[in-house]
């Protein structure tokens, strides 16, 4: 009996020997990338902690920064936070808050070319629109209308659709143009919310140029609804 289990038990070593001989490689190499995706995934994980950690501490030194009124420095932190941690939201939310502080400090071409960063490197669009919307204030106080108004079209969130065409009111305003701006405020008083405290400003704003906004408004209601 003790041989019979001898010989069962040699049959199945050699059973899996020769597995082992013809698979073992590939099951090595298999659990290697295993393991080494999963170490890769927790090292990128620590990474993605620590560029976010770093990064709020660097906004947190611009906001300090920005109390102090010094631009030139408020510039070199923002640049440190764009280069090293461009990828974090932290970034993005330090060049708007840099544009801000730079725009106070009358620094206007900063300020355009940190909005412009956020513009156009941001991951959220929602940050992204603040921007575009921010550095087309920012080209008409300059009075390049035409660039600011490029900054304007293109997609943008629903939520800042009203928002935009309100602003495209305004530069159309400062090109004497009352009836294309006109279009817009209607576009923009019919997208927001009645509860909204910006549409009375909008509504002000068609008024002076002796529109009522609320056919428009009900006009935009009644073709929500047949949708």
């Amino acid at each position: 009996m003790a041989k019979q289990l001898d010989l069962e038990e040699q049959e199945q070593l050699d059973q899996i020997k020769h597995f082992w001989k013809q698979y073992g490689n590939l099951i090595t190499w298999v659990l290697i990338a295993i393991l080494g995706t999963y170490a890769g995934w927790n090292g990128y994980q620590y990474w993605q902690r620590s560029q976010a950690a770093q990064a709020s501490a660097l906004y947190d030194e611009l906001e300090r920064l920005g109390a102090q009124g010094d631009p030139a420095k408020v510039q070199r932190a923002f640049t440190d936070m764009r280069d090293k941690f461009g990828g974090t939201v932290f970034a993005t939310q330090g060049g708007l808050l840099a544009a801000r502080l730079l725009q106070e400090a009358g620094k206007a071409d900063e300020a355009q070319a940190a909005l412009t960063w956020v513009a156009d490197k941001a991951s959220d669009p929602a940050y992204q629109a603040i921007a575009r919307l921010r550095l087309a204030a920012l080209l008409a106080q300059a009075k390049d209308y035409a660039a600011a108004m490029a900054r304007l079209d293109g997609e943008f969130p629903d939520e800042f659709k009203p928002l935009v065409a309100d602003r495209k009111g305004d530069l159309l305003m400062l090109q004497d143009k009352p009836a294309d701006a006109r279009t817009q405020y209607q576009q923009a008083y019919a997208g927001l919310d009645a509860r909204n405290e910006y549409r009375r400003l909008v509504e002000i704003k068609l008024t002076a140029l002796g529109a009522d906004p609320r056919p428009a408004a009900d006009a935009a209601s009644a073709a929500e609804k047949q949708k």
